[in-house]
């Protein structure tokens, strides 16, 4: 028989209070980093995707050599991975992905243009989901593609940034790859014409 003294009672109280509130607590600041607190942010599998679950990877598995460089995306993840030529550079960024499956491409590409100061005109596709858009946005704080644009070799994809921090480390974008424009413009100096590009 287990004799219930106060300070038991308190003791256990504590441990038990603690135990439910970690998971809260861990939510909290998980939330507080990714900016992400909507339930529409976890799939149907019950698995949230988001730069919580950001990982170091290794380039090997995913090209052949880092010849000019090369950026993984993993759409997943969420994440923007960029190494060197000589390997001797690791970037890992968090990003936006396409807000739906049919707005995604995957596969290989590379950097055709490297453009500093990018304005920005609506798809085809985009003016047709959203005819009140503008036909035209000039540089500045209302360009969505930020500070610097990388453009794909496929037509309208883009690596780009965005002043809508939000945006980051969700699924939020018709097609292109957003990071905040401090990582874009660090991405910007290192990546080069050519840069191999993968998106998985």
């Amino acid at each position: 028989m287990t004799i219930l003294t106060r300070r038991r009672l308190l003791t256990t109280g504590a441990a038990a209070a603690s135990t439910l509130a970690a998971p809260a607590l861990a939510q909290t600041a998980n939330n507080a980093f990714t900016g992400t607190t909507e339930m529409e942010d976890r799939p149907k599998d019950g698995v949230r995707r988001n730069i919580s679950s950001f990982r170091a990877l290794d380039w090997r598995p995913y090209f052949d050599n880092t010849r000019n460089g090369a950026i993984l995306v993993d759409l997943d993840s969420r994440a923007l991975h960029y190494w060197s030529e000589d390997q001797s550079i690791y970037k890992l960024y968090p990003s936006s992905v396409p807000l739906t499956e049919d707005l995604t491409r995957r596969g290989r590409t590379r950097v055709t243009l490297k453009d500093p100061s990018p304005s920005w005109r609506p798809t085809p596709s985009m003016k047709e989901r959203n005819p009140e858009w503008p036909d035209f946005i000039g540089p500045g704080p209302d360009n969505p593609l930020g500070t610097r644009s990388l453009h794909l070799s496929w037509t309208y994809y883009r690596i780009h940034g965005t002043h809508d921090t939000r945006k980051i480390g969700r699924r939020s974008s018709n097609g292109c790859i957003g990071l905040y424009n401090q990582h874009i413009e660090e991405l910007y100096e290192m990546a080069k014409v050519g840069t191999q590009v993968l998106l998985i």
